[in-house]
This record gives structure tokens, C-alpha cells and sequence, in this order.
């Protein structure tokens, strides 16, 4: 079981809005890996990455992710990785660093954050009760803080989507300040949307007229939001091959369709192909459990062809022996090799 909450902390000349992920039944824990749920601070969307066994390593790795970035797309953040002690506050640790995420690059962090030695004994503070407490405290500038509490508020004529349970400390699920301007392009008038997005868009829009028409209404804002959101996904369904459908792929996608579905497009013609896509973890892992299958077939069959050819040379020499046998018999008379010799009458 997971839980987490959202606290801001300040510091002179800068602000960290921290994010708290608590791990319970955490020693019972068989994943390799596992990441927090999906939350936003400075208006983009995070996880906390870990590996509570090690990545490859023999210590706690702890990772911030940015999620599913599009090619074109970077994001720049100064952040600390948290492990709290329990026991001793003043032995709680603290890892601070800074990074820019691409597509290439979505998460970072630390690989040797604290031995497992250390994390793993019951007296050293860091598990208590079976439960693991870790924070991700990313760094907001002050006119971003502002900007974010006066964008937080829109107008009462605009109808703003619902909000997941799990985004509901900050509505903001897109900051488009953070692509850079020269990246960005008009879209029919509703809005700037990432370069890369538009003839993706473009095509869908003209499949279903309805995509446009349910966002005349919004506000420009609202609309880019959107949009954004829509063209993140079609990016995805149209970067990602078969093969690329992981684990890690599957729950960035889930991320992806989850965000679109707040802002009340009619879905009802991209939902197959999310769900097929989404399916695809079943289908690799089919996939890789028949193409073992095959292989072991084609070895046993290897195996089975040396052995009849093992089974036609024995049957040959056997012939030959048999013959060998016929001409030793001729005029050969067998006797009682237990009867005595004798000497005559």
C-alpha cells in the first residue's frame, strides 16, 4: 500500500514543493522496481522511481521521473531525493541534484542512494512497522509560484476538468512555458502545441471533427492543455513499436491516457487503440513464452534427428554382425561347456 501528500517548503531564494510517497508492507515488496503514483509540481507531471533490492547495485537506488517526454521536448529541474529516517530526524538523507530531462533521459537520480545494509536493519530508523518513507522536493522559482497560483484560478465562463484524485493538489497538468517558443506552433487558432504534435492532430481532426469542435467553447489556455495532451498520446501510438510495450512503457502510457481523458474529448475512436496498446505487455510476455517454446522444439527435434542418425548407423552394424555371425556358425557344433571331458568307456 502506497500513500502520499503534497507540503510546500521555503527557502531564502527559493521554494521546494515537496511530494511524500509512503511504502507500506515494504520488505514484502517483489518488484525489481516501483514507482510512486503520477503528481505534479511546477506544472509538470513526476514519479518517484526505486529499486528497493538495488539497480544492480547493493544499495537503494532513487530515481525522480519525468514521465514520457516527446522527442523535441525538454524540462530542467533542480531537486532533492529524500529517504526519511523515522527513528532520528537528524538521520534522515538527503541527495540533492539537478538535471535535464529528455526523451532520452526521463529519469535521474541515484543509483547508490544508501547501502541496503543499512536501509534493511530493523534498528537504523529507515523501516519501521514495514514501512519506507520517501520524498521528492523539487525546486520553484518564485515568479513560477506566482504565475502558478494566478493561473490556478481561471475564469468563471471556463469549464475546467475534473480533477484526478491523485492530481488534486495541483490542476495544472501542462506548462507550455517550459517548450521552447521556436518548438511551438499555431494550431487552427486554438492555441500553440508543440511542432511535432500538429500533423498528428491535423490527421485525427480530420477523422473526427468532433476533437475541434468540443474545444471552440474553451478558453485558449485550456484548449492548449488539451491539445497537448491529445498530441502526447497520438506521439506516443505513433513512436513506439511492438516490442518497445514493457512494463515501463505500459504505466507511462496509462499516465499519458489518464491526463487526456480530464479534458472531456469524445475518446470513444482512440480508446480501442489505447487499450490494444496497453494490452501489448500481455501479448510480449505471450510472445517471449512461445518464441521459447519454439526453440525448444526446434532443439529437440535437432536432438531427435541425431538420434535416428545414431539409430540407422547401429542398425547397419547390426546387419553386418548378423551376417558375420551366419558365416562363423557354418560347421560349428555347440556343446555342453559343463560336461566333463572324459577319458573313454
Amino acid at each position: 500500500m502506497w500513500w502520499y501528500q503534497m507540503e510546500n517548503q521555503e527557502k531564502i531564494g527559493e521554494t521546494f514543493e515537496t511530494f511524500k510517497w509512503t511504502i507500506k508492507d515494504f520488505c514484502k515488496l517483489k518488484s525489481k522496481k516501483i514507482y510512486s503514483q503520477n503528481f505534479y509540481i511546477g506544472g509538470h507531471s513526476w514519479r518517484i522511481l526505486m529499486y528497493p533490492k538495488g539497480n544492480n547495485v547493493d544499495y537503494l537506488s532513487i530515481y525522480l521521473d519525468a514521465g514520457t517526454l516527446a522527442d523535441v521536448e525538454t524540462r530542467f529541474s533542480k531537486f532533492k531525493l529524500v529517504l526519511i529516517n523515522q527513528v532520528n530526524d537528524k538521520l534522515t538523507q538527503i541527495k540533492e541534484t539537478q538535471h535535464t530531462f529528455n526523451a532520452r533521459e526521463s529519469d535521474w537520480g541515484f543509483t547508490s542512494f544508501i547501502p541496503l545494509a543499512d536501509l534493511y536493519i530493523y534498528n537504523k530508523g529507515f523501516i519501521v512497522n514495514d514501512t519506507c518513507i520517501s520524498e521528492a522536493r523539487i525546486s520553484i522559482s518564485r515568479p513560477e509560484l506566482e504565475k502558478k497560483v494566478d493561473e490556478a484560478a481561471p475564469p468563471v465562463s471556463v469549464q475546467v476538468p475534473a480533477k484526478p484524485i491523485e492530481h488534486a493538489d495541483n490542476p495544472l497538468p501542462m506548462d507550455m512555458s517550459a517548450i521552447p517558443i521556436d518548438e511551438l506552433v499555431d494550431f487552427r487558432g486554438l492555441g500553440k502545441i508543440e511542432k511535432a504534435f500538429v500533423p498528428l492532430l491535423d490527421e485525427v481532426c480530420a477523422k473526427h471533427p468532433s476533437v475541434i469542435g468540443c474545444q471552440k467553447k474553451r478558453s485558449r489556455r485550456f484548449s492548449e492543455w488539451a491539445f497537448t495532451a491529445l498530441g502526447r498520446v497520438l506521439h506516443f501510438l505513433k513512436t513506439k513499436k511492438v516490442r518497445d510495450m514493457d512494463e515501463e512503457a505500459c504505466s507511462h502510457l496509462q499516465i499519458l491516457w489518464e491526463e487526456l481523458e480530464t479534458f472531456r474529448f469524445n475518446l470513444t475512436w482512440l480508446e480501442p487503440h489505447v487499450q490494444s496498446a496497453l494490452g501489448m505487455k500481455n501479448y510480449m510476455e505471450r510472445s517471449a513464452k512461445v518464441k521459447s517454446v519454439k526453440e525448444n522444439v526446434a532443439a529437440l527435434e535437432m536432438e531427435m534427428k541425431k538420434l535416428k542418425a545414431m539409430v540407422a548407423s547401429v542398425e547397419v552394424d547390426l546387419e553386418m554382425a548378423r551376417r558375420e555371425l551366419v558365416k562363423v556358425e557354418e560347421g560349428f557344433e555347440e556343446i555342453d561347456l559343463d560336461g566333463e571331458v572324459g577319458y573313454g568307456p
